[in-house]
């Protein structure tokens, strides 16, 4: 099922970022941003853009510490399989093999290879515990629903410096009604 207005010609939503509407009842996705890496017939997957978990990467991530661009923390990429680590690079040639792109500047890297392997220059990266999924259908009916808004993602809203702002950020650029809701009160009764 494809909801009109949703997805973009090619049925997709990924590169494009869900924003979620106040108040969101889920509290794993209230307030979020999330950024799609893939949305098919079968399901959907993205990361949440705006938890930062203020936790020092893992021994694992060592050789990428250096690479990673500030705020420096592992970010709660959402509610599914949270020992799975996703990063999310901006790279100067890339090894083949070595990421799946998502758009022109973007894509995923294997963090279990030296950055050395993976590319010439590692320009951003972010890392992610978990990440949001959503099965065949599934993202189509929360939009319908009213839960999710799609909006065009900017090649700084992955590595935004200030993550906690960036719900806000994304609705104000927007202009107009889409601007208004960047000052809703996280609790509606008090408005």
């Amino acid at each position: 099922m494809s909801v009109p207005g949703f997805t973009t010609p090619d049925g997709s939503c990924k590169g494009r970022l869900l924003v979620a509407t106040p108040p969101l009842a889920d509290p794993n996705f209230d307030r979020t941003v999330v950024y799609m890496l893939e949305h098919t017939a079968d399901g959907a997957v993205g990361v949440v853009l705006n938890r930062p978990l203020d936790e020092p990467p893992p021994d694992a991530l060592y050789a990428w510490e250096d690479h990673l661009t500030p705020p420096a923390t592992i970010f709660q990429g959402g509610p599914v399989d949270l020992d799975a680590l996703i990063a999310l690079a901006h790279l100067d040639n890339p090894a083949e093999g070595a990421w799946s792109q998502v758009t022109d500047m973007l894509g995923s890297i294997d963090l279990m290879l030296d950055p050395a392997e993976v590319a010439t220059g590692v320009h951003r990266l972010r890392v992610f515990r978990g990440y949001s999924g959503w099965g065949a259908a599934q993202l189509d009916d929360e939009y319908a629903a009213g839960a999710w808004m799609v909006l065009p993602a900017e090649a700084d809203d992955v590595f935004s410096p200030e993550p906690g702002d960036l719900w806000r950020t994304v609705l104000r650029r927007q202009g107009g009604r889409l601007a208004w809701l960047a000052n809703a009160p996280d609790d509606l009764s008090a408005n």
